[in-house]
């Protein structure tokens, strides 16, 4: 399943819109997304699978890439 995981970068920040980035994960749950990128610096704000037509419509996006994460 993929995963759009809104973050900002640095685990200090507070969460502002403006400064909100996104990534795409495939994972078999939220846990395990989190438990992937817990290596990295991030403030994870939400994780939001994707799926059927809201997939589709992430995949047209230029910036859609999904990370394998092991």
């Amino acid at each position: 399943m993929i995963f759009k995981v809104y973050y900002q970068e640095k685990i200090t920040e507070t969460p502002v819109r403006e400064n909100t980035k996104t990534l795409y994960v495939e994972a078999d749950s939220e846990r395990d997304v989190r438990k992937k990128l817990s290596d990295r610096p991030y403030n994870i704000e939400f994780v939001q699978a994707v799926e059927g037509q809201h997939l589709e419509y992430e995949r047209q996006k230029e910036y859609f890439e999904v990370l394998e994460i092991e």
